[in-house]
């Protein structure tokens, strides 16, 4: 694997930097190379949240994305902000909950995926960050999603650590979900 730039972005308190911390950890935990870069609006809870996470086996040069190979979008601002930024050939995920349009891009592989939908159909409204991630793992396999659940439950604090079952349960959905759409 080569260099890959992930940005993960939504609404503060979608779950979009503890998304990017759980890749950056599963990393890591693979021995390769991660930079994790939260970035969020001037509250958390309602404002624009995102971080960029860049996973690699060589030496990462800078932490700064312009053109991110990966987008996970969890609302139309992120999709606006990111969709024309990408490199051909890119992956953008996004939330059709929220995205209330079409990808316009034909140069990059697209998905969107009714992720608040899904979520409280698992039960838990929260789970939206997990289910993009287990869509991109399908998509783009940069980590195995064993080694992405194993961070989870290594690094989930404790007193959510009972939401773990419903949290793999959304990166299997996402990741189902992916698979059947391509």
């Amino acid at each position: 694997m080569d260099e890959t730039s992930i940005i993960i972005s939504g609404f503060g308190g979608q779950g979009t930097l503890f998304a990017g911390q759980v890749l950056a950890y599963a990393s890591m935990d693979s021995g390769l190379e991660v930079t994790w870069i939260p970035s969020y609006g001037p509250e958390m809870r309602g404002g624009t949240a995102h971080c960029t996470v860049i996973v690699s086996n060589e030496t990462i040069g800078s932490p700064l994305v312009r053109n991110p190979d990966i987008v996970l979008a969890l609302n139309l601002p992120s999709v606006d902000k990111y969709e024309d930024r990408m490199p051909t050939g890119g992956v953008l995920i996004a939330n059709s909950s929220l995205v209330p349009r079409e990808i316009q891009r034909e140069d990059i592989t697209s998905l969107l995926i009714p992720v608040n939908k899904i979520a409280e159909e698992i039960g838990l409204s929260r789970l939206g960050n997990m289910i993009m991630v287990g869509a991109m793992i399908a998509i783009k396999p940069i980590l195995p999603l064993d080694i992405v659940k194993k961070a989870l439950e290594e690094h989930i604090p404790e007193r959510h650590k009972k939401t773990l079952p419903m949290n793999f349960k959304a990166m299997d959905t996402g990741f189902e979900f992916a698979n059947q759409a391509q």
